[in-house]
């Protein structure tokens, strides 16, 4: 994450809640948007599993 609470994290190691904030708030426009909209989709279908082999 570029900034914010959570600067300096993985996408996918955000809290869930903090996904949801975004997705009730507004996505920022952008690249970063797209990947939280798509993070958003993943964490709610409770699909977290897809992301392990992004993480190092």
């Amino acid at each position: 994450m570029p900034f914010g609470k959570y600067q300096g994290r993985l996408l996918a190691d955000l809290p869930e809640a903090y996904v949801l904030w975004f997705e009730r708030e507004g996505f920022p426009a952008g690249k970063l948007g797209q990947q939280l909209a798509l993070l958003h989709t993943i964490k709610v279908n409770g699909l977290e599993p897809l992301l392990d082999p992004l993480r190092p």
